[in-house]
Protein backbone atom coordinates (compact mmCIF):
# COMPACT_ATOMS: atom_id res chain seq x y z
CA UNK A 1 0.00 0.00 0.00
CA UNK A 2 1.75 3.41 -1.01
CA UNK A 3 2.51 5.74 2.18
CA UNK A 4 0.22 8.91 2.13
CA UNK A 5 1.13 12.37 1.31
CA UNK A 6 1.88 15.28 4.05
CA UNK A 7 -0.24 18.40 2.57
CA UNK A 8 1.30 20.93 5.25
CA UNK A 9 -0.43 24.76 5.11
CA UNK A 10 0.99 27.95 7.04
CA UNK A 11 0.49 31.23 7.13
CA UNK A 12 0.08 34.31 9.61
CA UNK A 13 -3.26 34.64 11.05
CA UNK A 14 -5.71 36.21 9.05
CA UNK A 15 -4.37 34.97 5.56
CA UNK A 16 -7.28 32.83 4.77
CA UNK A 17 -5.74 29.61 5.85
CA UNK A 18 -9.16 28.19 7.44
CA UNK A 19 -11.27 29.35 4.61
CA UNK A 20 -8.40 27.76 1.85
CA UNK A 21 -8.14 24.52 4.12
CA UNK A 22 -11.57 24.36 3.99
CA UNK A 23 -11.92 23.94 0.26
CA UNK A 24 -9.55 21.59 0.18
CA UNK A 25 -11.54 19.14 2.97
CA UNK A 26 -14.35 19.98 0.51
CA UNK A 27 -12.80 18.97 -2.62
CA UNK A 28 -10.80 16.12 -0.91
CA UNK A 29 -12.82 14.61 1.37
CA UNK A 30 -10.47 11.57 2.09
CA UNK A 31 -7.53 13.48 3.15
CA UNK A 32 -7.44 13.20 6.54
CA UNK A 33 -7.09 16.43 8.83
CA UNK A 34 -4.58 16.33 11.58
CA UNK A 35 -5.87 17.17 15.15
CA UNK A 36 -3.52 19.57 17.20
CA UNK A 37 -3.34 19.53 20.94
CA UNK A 38 -3.69 23.19 22.35
CA UNK A 39 -3.28 24.55 25.66
CA UNK A 40 -5.36 27.37 24.25
CA UNK A 41 -8.97 28.07 25.19
CA UNK A 42 -11.56 27.40 23.12
CA UNK A 43 -13.60 29.82 20.39
CA UNK A 44 -16.92 29.84 20.77
CA UNK A 45 -17.42 27.32 17.91
CA UNK A 46 -14.74 24.97 18.84
CA UNK A 47 -15.34 21.24 20.18
CA UNK A 48 -12.51 19.24 21.72
CA UNK A 49 -11.55 16.66 20.16
CA UNK A 50 -13.26 18.48 16.32
CA UNK A 51 -11.20 21.45 16.09
CA UNK A 52 -8.49 20.38 18.68
CA UNK A 53 -7.77 18.27 21.76
CA UNK A 54 -7.71 21.34 24.52
CA UNK A 55 -5.23 21.02 27.06
CA UNK A 56 -3.79 22.38 30.27
CA UNK A 57 -0.56 23.78 30.24
CA UNK A 58 0.76 21.15 32.69
CA UNK A 59 -0.84 17.99 30.42
CA UNK A 60 1.07 19.51 27.39
CA UNK A 61 4.38 19.64 29.27
CA UNK A 62 3.97 15.69 30.23
CA UNK A 63 2.41 14.85 26.82
CA UNK A 64 5.95 16.55 25.83
CA UNK A 65 8.46 15.46 28.01
CA UNK A 66 7.09 12.05 27.05
CA UNK A 67 8.01 12.58 23.39
CA UNK A 68 4.40 12.41 22.48
CA UNK A 69 4.64 15.18 19.64
CA UNK A 70 5.89 14.87 16.61
CA UNK A 71 5.88 18.44 16.92
CA UNK A 72 5.34 21.03 19.38
CA UNK A 73 5.80 25.03 19.53
CA UNK A 74 4.75 27.89 21.52
CA UNK A 75 2.43 30.53 19.55
CA UNK A 76 0.99 33.89 20.87
CA UNK A 77 1.98 32.59 24.69
CA UNK A 78 0.11 29.08 24.07
CA UNK A 79 1.24 25.53 23.06
CA UNK A 80 0.19 23.31 20.01
CA UNK A 81 1.69 19.97 19.23
CA UNK A 82 1.16 17.27 16.78
CA UNK A 83 0.65 13.79 17.70
CA UNK A 84 3.00 11.35 16.58
CA UNK A 85 0.85 8.46 16.93
CA UNK A 86 -1.59 10.09 14.60
CA UNK A 87 -0.14 10.95 11.95
CA UNK A 88 2.48 7.68 11.43
CA UNK A 89 -0.92 5.42 11.67
CA UNK A 90 -2.79 7.35 9.11
CA UNK A 91 0.63 7.33 6.64
CA UNK A 92 0.91 3.74 7.00
CA UNK A 93 -2.78 3.25 6.17
CA UNK A 94 -1.89 4.88 2.70
CA UNK A 95 -4.04 7.88 3.93
CA UNK A 96 -2.63 11.76 3.54
CA UNK A 97 -2.66 13.94 6.03
CA UNK A 98 -3.57 17.86 5.95
CA UNK A 99 -1.61 20.04 9.18
CA UNK A 100 -3.18 23.87 9.43
CA UNK A 101 -0.06 24.68 11.27
CA UNK A 102 2.15 27.84 12.33
CA UNK A 103 5.43 28.39 10.64
CA UNK A 104 7.68 27.16 13.30
CA UNK A 105 5.49 23.51 13.30
CA UNK A 106 5.70 23.64 9.43
CA UNK A 107 9.51 24.18 10.12
CA UNK A 108 9.93 21.25 12.46
CA UNK A 109 8.03 18.89 10.18
CA UNK A 110 9.87 19.44 7.44
CA UNK A 111 13.35 18.70 9.46
CA UNK A 112 11.30 15.14 10.22
CA UNK A 113 10.03 14.47 6.56
CA UNK A 114 12.20 16.36 4.14
CA UNK A 115 10.66 16.07 1.23
CA UNK A 116 7.41 14.07 1.89
CA UNK A 117 6.12 17.15 3.85
CA UNK A 118 4.87 19.21 1.07
CA UNK A 119 4.19 23.02 2.37
CA UNK A 120 2.07 25.73 0.75
CA UNK A 121 2.51 29.18 2.68
CA UNK A 122 -0.40 31.51 2.11
CA UNK A 123 0.40 35.05 2.25
CA UNK A 124 -1.68 38.08 2.43
CA UNK A 125 -1.27 40.48 -0.18
CA UNK A 126 -0.13 43.09 1.82
CA UNK A 127 0.66 43.78 5.82
CA UNK A 128 -2.48 46.34 5.84
CA UNK A 129 -5.02 43.94 4.43
CA UNK A 130 -3.85 41.25 6.79
CA UNK A 131 -4.50 44.05 9.88
CA UNK A 132 -7.68 44.98 8.32
CA UNK A 133 -8.84 41.33 8.14
CA UNK A 134 -7.89 40.43 11.73
CA UNK A 135 -10.20 43.62 12.99
CA UNK A 136 -12.72 42.37 11.38
CA UNK A 137 -13.03 39.07 12.90
CA UNK A 138 -13.55 41.00 15.86
CA UNK A 139 -11.86 37.85 18.06
CA UNK A 140 -8.96 39.83 19.23
CA UNK A 141 -7.95 42.34 22.32
CA UNK A 142 -5.70 45.06 20.72
CA UNK A 143 -3.07 43.75 22.65
CA UNK A 144 -3.24 40.22 20.91
CA UNK A 145 -3.97 42.00 17.46
CA UNK A 146 -0.64 43.82 17.85
CA UNK A 147 1.31 40.30 18.60
CA UNK A 148 -0.25 38.75 15.81
CA UNK A 149 0.72 41.55 13.09
CA UNK A 150 4.29 41.19 15.04
CA UNK A 151 4.34 37.62 14.77
CA UNK A 152 3.03 37.96 11.20
CA UNK A 153 5.90 40.22 9.68
CA UNK A 154 8.50 37.23 10.87
CA UNK A 155 6.38 34.46 9.80
CA UNK A 156 5.98 36.01 6.41
CA UNK A 157 9.59 35.13 5.76
CA UNK A 158 9.56 31.71 5.48
CA UNK A 159 7.83 31.90 2.37
CA UNK A 160 11.36 31.54 1.10
CA UNK A 161 11.35 27.92 2.64
CA UNK A 162 8.04 26.72 1.85
CA UNK A 163 7.78 24.35 -1.55
CA UNK A 164 4.31 26.44 -2.86
CA UNK A 165 3.71 30.22 -1.79
CA UNK A 166 -0.26 31.48 -2.75
CA UNK A 167 -0.92 34.89 -2.53
CA UNK A 168 -4.58 35.14 -1.23
CA UNK A 169 -5.87 38.46 -2.76
CA UNK A 170 -9.02 37.14 -4.68
CA UNK A 171 -10.72 34.43 -2.27
CA UNK A 172 -12.42 32.65 -5.66
CA UNK A 173 -9.11 32.24 -7.83
CA UNK A 174 -6.88 31.24 -4.60
CA UNK A 175 -9.44 28.80 -3.78
CA UNK A 176 -8.37 27.41 -7.99
CA UNK A 177 -5.33 27.34 -7.12
CA UNK A 178 -4.93 25.93 -3.56
CA UNK A 179 -7.21 23.36 -5.21
CA UNK A 180 -4.70 22.73 -7.95
CA UNK A 181 -1.58 22.48 -5.98
CA UNK A 182 -3.38 19.73 -3.58
CA UNK A 183 -4.35 17.47 -6.56
CA UNK A 184 -0.67 18.11 -7.78
CA UNK A 185 0.65 16.90 -4.71
CA UNK A 186 -1.71 13.91 -4.24
CA UNK A 187 -0.50 13.20 -7.86
CA UNK A 188 3.45 13.00 -7.15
Amino acid sequence: MPKGKIIVVSAPSGSGKSTLIKEIKQKFPDILESISTTTRLPREHEENGKHYFFVTKEEFLKQKREDDFIEWAEVHDNFYGTSKTFVETNLSQGNSVLFDIDVQGANNLKALYGDEARVIFILPPSLEELERRLRNRGTETETALNTRLRNARKEMEYKEKADFVLVNDDLEQSKEKMVSLVRGILEE
